[in-house]
């Protein structure tokens, strides 16, 4: 019997699970979301939240220690830059947040455990799951930064560093209204043990018009519009935006200028700390 009490008090005395340091940023970026998704703006809250996305990027440098990235700032910052849930920029990625003038260039850097913890809350939005998939997804582009779409034209065939276990390279297009265009952001992911490195360029590279692709996207928009569907327009544009991406990653590798956008990619690749 006295061992058996013993044993309990033992027991009862132990922290049964103690939080990780992702974990414990996770606990204090949603105590912050719940707070000011249901606050009354005022001058006073703003200044509430500025202090609180400073304290969330202390925890971050703490949790991803020193970071310099070639070219961009040294002092990086939340990239979640909104605690308000109806803000159009509400849920980016995870992670320190660092940029070049102009923006022109911006970096990623977070860990897979707060990775993955972003895929599953974006699960709704479409995100794979498994890492290698959703770094092959538009999606994953589309919602880890800016507040801009992203549409996914091709991926470029890059080394991977040494030091790195996964490398992707994309090519595509950002804006906020028509994503047909010649191509000229890329964006590379690279992952080094637990953390991963995500950088996003553009304007870099000079792509052209493929004319076959042109033409299946004009055989896909000459299609009659479903009465039925209430997105039948918009239903239509998806469908050729679709065939046209696809025709036009199978033909990049073709063009020109395509030799060219693998070497840009592998230069990004080649600014981040990876040994």
């Amino acid at each position: 019997m006295k061992f058996h009490a013993l044993f309990c008090l033992l027991v009862l005395a132990t922290p049964i699970h103690a939080a990780t340091p992702e974990q414990s940023y996770l606990d204090l970026r949603d105590r912050y979301i719940a707070k000011f998704s249901k606050a009354k703006e005022s001058d006073e809250l703003s200044r509430q939240h500025d202090a609180a996305l400073k304290e969330l990027t202390s925890v971050l440098r703490g949790l991803m220690g020193p970071v310099t990235i070639k070219g961009l700032s040294r002092d990086g910052k939340s990239n979640v830059d909104t605690l308000f849930r109806d803000d159009s920029g509400f849920g980016h990625l995870d992670g320190l947040g660092f940029a070049s003038d102009g923006d022109k260039m911006q970096a990623v850097v977070t860990t897979t455990g707060l990775l993955r913890h972003w895929l599953r809350e974006r699960r709704e939005d479409g995100l794979p799951q498994e890492i290698g998939a959703a770094l092959r997804s538009d999606r994953f582009y589309y919602y880890a930064i800016q507040d801009a779409a992203f549409a996914k034209y091709a991926e470029l065939p890059v080394t991977k560093p040494a030091g790195a276990s996964v490398a992707v390279a994309v090519l595509g297009l950002r804006g906020n209204g028509d994503l047909k265009g010649p191509p000229d952001e890329i964006d590379v992911v690279a992952i080094q043990g637990e953390k991963v490195f995500f950088v996003a360029a553009r304007d870099v590279v000079k792509s052209a018009p493929i004319p076959t692709c042109e033409k299946v996207w004009k055989q896909m928009m000459a299609k009659p519009v479903d009465t039925k569907d209430p997105r039948g327009d918009m239903t239509r544009e998806d469908n050729a935006m679709t065939a046209f991406t696809a025709c036009f990653a199978k033909a990049a590798p073709s063009q020109s200028w395509f030799a060219a956008a693998v070497k840009k990619a592998q230069s990004q690749l080649d600014l981040l700390p990876l040994r």
